[in-house]
This record gives C-alpha cells, structure tokens and sequence, in this order.
C-alpha cells in the first residue's frame, strides 16, 4: 500500500501485524479514493482505517504544496463525544511521531472539542494545521467565527456517525458540509446501522462502495453474555457480587446520570477504587477518570452512554449494565467495550420489569443470534413475530429481520418506539414553527 517504513515499523511495534477483515476491505477502497460506509462491530480496528489513509493523504498534499500559516486543514474526522474525539487524536499524533523522526514533512493535527480553551486551538490553526479531530459542536462554533476554513479540505470522515445522527447532530454535519469547497471524499463508520442513518448516508456520500463486515449491529461474538433478573432495590448489592466475578479493570453502564453518582459514591462507600464519567461532569474530571482508568489506577468506571461509542479500553473483561438501555444498539455498543482485538470478555446485565418488552424481546433475538444462554425470564416471553401467519412473519417486506425502522429484532415497524418518538418530536417542531418559537409555552 506504499505506506512508508517507519509507519509499517510502528504497527509491528503495536502487535498489528495481520490485517482485519475490515481494515483488509476498507483501506484499499479509501486509497484508491473513494467514498465508503464501514460497518463493523466494535474493537475490530476501525479507527486505523481512516487515519492511515488520512495522514497519507496530508502528506502527499504538504509535498506537493506546503501548507502556510491559517491555512488547512487537508483532512477532517468528526466524532460524537470528547473523549472519542480525544482517543482518535491520540491515534493520529502516535503515527505522526515515527515520520517526523524519519525526516519526513511536519504533520500538524489539531484536537477541536469543547470543555478546552479555545485559544489554545486557535494557536495551531494560526500555524497551519493538516488534520482536525472534532466534536460537531466546537468545530461548527470555529466555522461560524471563520476561524477555520474549509476550503482546502478534502477527506471528510465521521466516525461512530450512528451515534452522530441519535445525538441530534445531523443538522450540525449538514451544516459542515455546506463549508466544503472543493469535491471530498466522504467516510462513515459505524457498528450499527438503523433506517435513518441509511437515509443520512444516502446523501452523505457519492456512489459509496458499503463495506459491511458481519451483520450491522450484531453482538461482537468474543463476549459472553450474561443476564441477570434482579429486583430494582437488589441492584446495588449485586453488583458488588458481580464485581467479584474477575479482577478489574470492570466497566459498569447506567441509564441516567443521577445512577451514576449513586453507584459511584455508594462503590467509594465500600472501599472500592472507582471513578465515575456522564455528560455532567466537567472536561478536566472526564479526562482525569478515563486516564486514570486506562493507566489502571483505578478499577472500576462508572458511566452513562457517553463511554459506550468507540472508546478502547484494552484490558476490560468485564462490563455490568446496571440498566439495561432502551434501544438495541446501545447495548451492542456498551458490551463492545470489551472483548476487542480478538481477546474474550464477559457483560453481565442486570434486568427487571422496568424494562419494555420490546427492549427484551430484542435482548433475547440477540442472545439467539449470538447462540448465548437465554434465562427463563426472558425465554417466556411471547413473541409477536413468531405468532403471526405460522412463523413466517420473522422477515417483513423489505427482507429484513425484525423492525426495518430501526433494526430492532424483537418487534415490528408498527410497534417501533423508536419511529413513535420521531414522529412526536416531529409534530412538536411543525407546533414551534407555527406559534413562534416557544410552541404553546408562551400561553401557559
């Protein structure tokens, strides 16, 4: 792939020295320059992916004309969370350091998120800058400012875009686009892939060649599942037993913030080294709990969904889901924290009548799929799908197993929560429109 020596020298350095299936389909296609959409399941390699192809493509620009000050940048690669932003920078810079030590051009990448003084991100932009690793909300803040430009860039990839477009951050990339001049070449990436971001990358990209490895939003196989039916009140002291289960690092997964701090000061409590992350907390203390976290000082980590998508913690046997999550590839993307880069793993999730039974019908079809021990409580559930016309209903229309809407596998479109909450939130924004901006507020 013509990769220079020192790039191939430090992948042997990394253990990387056989390609995955995704990174073995994916790289050629975004070399030769096409648009592409990778589906994969977490923790195979996804990330490697677009950043070779990235920084091969900012050298090849700054050879053929050197960048000059306030210019730039030649690449962009959007996430949906801080700490995912973060991780692939991290990616980025340690492939950087070989071909600067071999005399090769000097690559300048820029980390653009919020929570970081934006002074200090305006300084490199001011020298020149080749790759930017964004949130959507800061780089849309520097694009409106004209801060950054880009005009010269030409490599637009969005990681973990499934996660984009649930955040509400479809608008926003939209918006983006809009400041792209020249032609681009566009990449999505994702581990699940529901109706409407099949809608998004129908106009996100040109002619897109789909590399899809496995089946979008498919349970990575190297993790057993585990579920548990444990009463509400009987939460917190179980999960002291489950903890015991293996040596950390363990990874435990809450609904809402509030749990987090709950389970977080309740572990403390109990003499456990813990740290907790949600979108509440401020940047510094999201960054001191995953560093200290990944460097092993502490053994546990609380958090909200905000660490499901993309983060790579490589030592992690073991994820509990204090709740489970109401939507189907929440879950996927939380029990994708471990089992990665081909070791084994185990997620115990907690479940009890707070749960829809669509959300456990869907746990149990995954389970089926993934040829995991079902428990009773969910084995007696009734399925609505194997009892319309004889069995054969299990494929609608379109060929698809389960809801087309959202690729839940334990309902029907017409049953789909998902499509219901769309369509509501769809109504309230034609209300807003027509009464002014405050909707009925201004009458109450």
């Amino acid at each position: 792939m013509r990769f220079p020596g020192s790039l191939l020298k430090k992948l042997k350095e990394k253990g990387i020295v056989q390609p995955t299936p995704i990174q073995v389909q994916g790289l050629p296609v975004i070399l030769s320059g096409r648009d592409m959409i990778g589906i994969a399941f977490t923790g195979s390699g996804k990330t490697l992916v677009f950043v070779l192809p990235l920084i091969m493509v900012a050298l090849q620009e700054e050879m053929m004309m050197p960048i000059a000050a306030g210019e730039g940048p030649f690449g962009l690669v959007v996430c949906p969370s801080r700490e995912l932003a973060r991780q692939t920078f991290e990616v980025v810079e340690e492939f950087l350091v070989p071909l600067r030590e071999c005399g090769y051009l000097e690559i300048r990448p820029l980390l653009c998120i919020g929570g970081v003084d934006m002074r200090s991100q305006l300084e490199v932009v001011k020298r020149g800058v080749h790759i930017v690793v964004a949130t959507p909300g800061r780089l849309k803040d520097l694009l409106a400012k004209k801060k950054i430009s880009l005009d010269s860039c030409r490599y637009l990839a969005l990681d973990e875009a499934d996660r984009l477009v649930d955040l509400g951050f479809e608008d926003d990339i939209r918006e983006v686009f809009d400041h792209f001049k020249a032609q681009r070449q566009t990449l999505l990436f994702s581990a699940t892939m529901p109706k409407k971001i099949q809608n998004f990358a129908k106009s996100a990209p040109v002619k897109p060649v789909t590399v899809n490895v496995g089946r979008a939003g498919a349970a990575n196989l190297d993790v057993i599942q585990e579920v548990e039916y444990v009463k509400q009140e009987a939460k917190l002291l179980y999960l002291l037993e489950c903890l015991q289960k293996t040596p950390p690092p363990v990874l435990v997964f809450c609904e809402n913030k509030a749990d987090v701090d709950d389970i977080h000061e309740y572990l403390l409590l109990k003499g456990v080294e813990a740290v907790a992350i949600h979108g509440g907390k401020d940047q510094e203390e999201r960054e001191y709990a995953i560093s200290s976290f990944k460097a092993g000082k502490k053994d546990v980590l609380v958090a909200t969904d905000v660490a499901s998508k993309g983060l790579d913690f490589p030592d992690i046997q073991h994820v509990i889901n204090y709740d489970m999550p109401a939507e189907i590839e929440n879950y996927v993307h939380r029990i994708g924290r471990t089992g990665r880069c081909g070791k084994t793993g185990i997620a115990t999730t907690f479940i009890n009548k707070n749960q829809s039974e669509t959300t456990l019908l869907d746990l149990k079809h995954l389970l089926q799929e993934a040829k995991q021990r079902i428990p009773p409580v969910l084995g007696e559930l009734n399925d609505p799908m194997m009892e319309d016309d004889g069995g054969d209903a299990i494929t609608n229309a379109s060929g698809v197993k389960g809801c087309a809407y959202c690729g839940g596998l334990g309902h029907r479109i017409k049953d789909c929560p998902k499509l219901e909450h769309q369509k509501t939130m769809a109504i309230a924004g034609s209300r807003r429109d027509y009464f002014g901006s405050g909707g009925y507020r201004g009458e109450i």
